[in-house]
C-alpha cells in the first residue's frame, strides 16, 4: 500500500537517550517531523514510526484496531532501547494513550512523558456511537488538520473509519485503569482551544496523576495538531529541558543548542 507523502517514518541515530514518538489517530508521522528533527539535532536518538493503517488510506485503516497501533510503538520501544540506554516517550492526542499505556506496561524503562493534547477518555459522541454506527456507516468527517496557523496542513485522513474509532474506547478504558501505576514525570501541553479533544482527558489525568508528577502548560496560539502550529517551538524547547531536568546519564555527546 503506497504512503502518502511526508507520513513516512523517521528514526535517527543520536547519543545515550533515546525518543520514541507516538502519533495521532488518523495522522501519521508528518505531524511529528519537525519536532522529532529538533531533539534530532540536539543528539538523541529518535523514533517515529508509523502505526499500521496510518499514511496511506481510511479503508486500509479500517481494518486495525488499537492492539495493532499499540503493537507498533512496542516494536519501536524495543528496536530503541538496542541504541538507547534510556528512554522518553512523546505523543500527541491518541498516540499520548498510547504513550502513557506503554508508560505503565515498561515502568522504570521509560524515563518521563511529554503529552500534547492527549486523548484518554470520550470526548465526542462519535466514540460513544461508533460501535453501532460501525454496523451502517464505514466512515463520517475526518478530524486531521485542527491548526490555527494560516497554509499548515496535517498530512491525515479526510475521513475517519468508523470501525477504527469504535476500538479507542477500550484503549481509553485500559489505559485509564492502570494511570495510578506511573511513576515517570509527565509534562503535558494543552491548547486553550481545541476542536477534537475536550476536557474529559486533562480531568481524568488529573484526578489520577498527584500535581507532583504532572506538569500542564496551557498554549494560548495554537488548536488540536499543536505540533504544527503557532506554539510548536514552545513545545519542541521545553520537551528538550524536561529530558535535561529528568535524564538518567546525563549531558548528550552530540548535538547543539
Amino acid at each position: 500500500m503506497p504512503v502518502m507523502p511526508g507520513a513516512e517514518p523517521y528514526s535517527h541515530q543520536g547519543g545515550k537517550t533515546g525518543v520514541l514518538f507516538c502519533h495521532g489517530f488518523t495522522g501519521s508521522p508528518q505531524s511529528l517531523r519537525a519536532w522529532a528533527e529538533y531533539l534530532a539535532g540536539q543528539g538523541y536518538g529518535i523514533s517515529l514510526p508509523r502505526l499500521p493503517g496510518h499514511g496511506t488510506t481510511w479503508q486500509e485503516m479500517a481494518r486495525t484496531r488499537w492492539e495493532d497501533w499499540f503493537a507498533e510503538v512496542d516494536r519501536a520501544f524495543d528496536e530503541l532501547q538496542t541504541r538507547s540506554d534510556e528512554i522518553f516517550v512523546m505523543g500527541l492526542s491518541m498516540g499520548a494513550s498510547l504513550a502513557l499505556r506503554l508508560a505503565e506496561l515498561r515502568g522504570d524503562a521509560v524515563s518521563g512523558l511529554v503529552l500534547v493534547n492527549p486523548s484518554v477518555a470520550a470526548d465526542s459522541k462519535i466514540f460513544l456511537l461508533a460501535p453501532v454506527l460501525k454496523l451502517v456507516l464505514p466512515s463520517v468527517k475526518g478530524l486531521a488538520s485542527d491548526i490555527k496557523k494560516p497554509d499548515a496542513r496535517e498530512v491525515g485522513y479526510d475521513r475517519t473509519p468508523v470501525k477504527a474509532a469504535a476500538t479507542l474506547p477500550l484503549l481509553w478504558k485500559t489505559t485509564q485503569r492502570d494511570l495510578g501505576k506511573l511513576t515517570q514525570p509527565i509534562l503535558v501541553y494543552r491548547s486553550e482551544i481545541d476542536h477534537v479533544v475536550g476536557p474529559n482527558s486533562m480531568q481524568v489525568l488529573r484526578h489520577a496523576l498527584p500535581a507532583s508528577q504532572l506538569e500542564v502548560r496551557m498554549l494560548p496560539d495554537s488548536y488540536h495538531v499543536a505540533t504544527l502550529d503557532n506554539d510548536a517551538q514552545t513545545i519542541f524547547a521545553g520537551s528538550l529541558d524536561f529530558i535535561r531536568q529528568h535524564s538518567r546519564v546525563g549531558t548528550q555527546a552530540t548535538g547543539g543548542d
